[in-house]
């Protein structure tokens, strides 16, 4: 397990997901693909975060529809 992929991935969200994104597959997808390129960019391997959560796709689905300002995942 990766400690480091968990903590990316809840600052990720937390700084990278907008208030004003929308729950479809099409902006899910975009900030997907911005969040693996986000966590190469600082030497995080897709599977330090894929191995965190059962799916990536409903974990930025939840962030998104429970958007809370400094709520923390």
């Amino acid at each position: 397990m990766s400690a480091r992929g968990i903590t990316f991935l809840n600052k990720w969200i937390a700084n990278s997901v907008p208030k004003t994104a929308r729950p479809d597959v099409i902006s899910i997808n975009e900030l997907t693909h911005k969040l693996f390129a986000d966590a190469k960019s600082v030497g995080i391997r897709r599977e330090e975060i894929d191995e965190e959560v059962d799916s990536l796709y409903r974990t930025i689905l939840s962030a998104i529809v429970h958007f809370d300002p400094g709520l923390s995942l």
